[in-house]
């Protein structure tokens, strides 16, 4: 059975944690115990690491550089975008360093209307270019894809699932027995049915209680684990009263909270499972 590495490079939310300010403006804590490393979190993404070594990032959010660089990861092969917010498209200049260590454009997957925006955004990355080995700006290979597609990416089978992000939509996507959904609060059934006979469920869950209008809390996240019945389920995108020591407490022993540079490995069939 073929693996696949997953790094998670972060798991907090659109403003990280710390957030700016504080008393002492060294960050806004909330109720996150500041002594506790793993609540220091930087904007979410992951990197799948294929079994061949190539690697897909899971989009560019602002905190990139300090992501691949803090996690050890010397090159990117392919990125996807989830959606075009802003804690997930605002590294795309980064991009550049990644064309020239790739040596060429950098492969990348969007919605149509994930593109339409991030060239709104980033007009410059994607004029014409010419053939010129300097990469001064980043350069896209560009593929349109949607929710509902099953599409290959450096040999992984991956199929795309479409969420309910309350003010817009996004990807989650899944690999084998791999799935990661960030930045949903609902998920309709076509994309649970996607979502069965999972190994691991990486998960958004921004906050412990409170319904919040774009994210999934913790009761949500519960009820799809209760639905799916995933072997082990992944929290990601935790905002600021998603204490890491509390959750561990007080989650079901499959349900853990994931943590910035947290690694695992995922077994995926050569035949997808879904």
């Amino acid at each position: 059975m073929k693996q696949i590495k997953v790094t998670f490079l972060g798991t907090g939310g659109s403003s990280g944690s710390p957030q700016i300010g504080g008393l002492d403006g060294g960050g806004e804590w909330g109720a996150l115990d500041p002594n506790e490393p793993r609540n220091r979190r930087s904007r979410p993404s992951i990197a799948i690491e294929a079994p061949d070594g190539r690697r897909l990032l899971v989009d560019t959010g602002p905190d990139l550089r300090l992501q691949l660089t803090g996690c050890k990861i010397p090159k990117i092969h392919a990125v996807i975008y989830t959606h075009s917010h802003a804690d997930h498209i605002a590294g795309l200049d980064e991009v550049r360093i990644l064309n020239r260590l790739l040596g060429a454009p950098m492969p990348a997957y969007a919605t149509a209307l994930s593109w339409t925006e991030l060239e709104q955004r980033f007009d410059y990355a994607f004029r014409p270019w010419t053939t010129s080995p300097a990469f001064f700006r980043p350069v896209f290979d560009r593929q349109t894809v949607e929710a509902g597609q099953r599409v290959e990416i450096l040999g992984l089978p991956v199929q795309l699932i479409g969420q309910d992000h309350g003010l817009t939509t996004s990807l989650g996507l899944r690999i084998g027995g791999f799935a990661y959904c960030t930045d949903v609060v609902r998920l309709d059934e076509a994309a649970l049915a996607a979502l069965e006979n999972l190994d691991v469920f990486v998960v958004d869950c921004f906050t412990r209680d409170t319904p919040h209008p774009t994210h999934a809390n913790l009761d949500q996240v519960l009820a799809w684990v209760e639905r799916l019945r995933p072997k082990r389920t992944v929290l990601t995108h935790m905002g600021p009263n998603m204490d890491y020591t509390w959750l561990m407490a007080n989650l079901p022993d499959s349900v853990k909270p994931a943590f910035d540079g947290m690694c695992l490995q995922c077994e995926f069939p050569t035949t997808p499972r879904y």
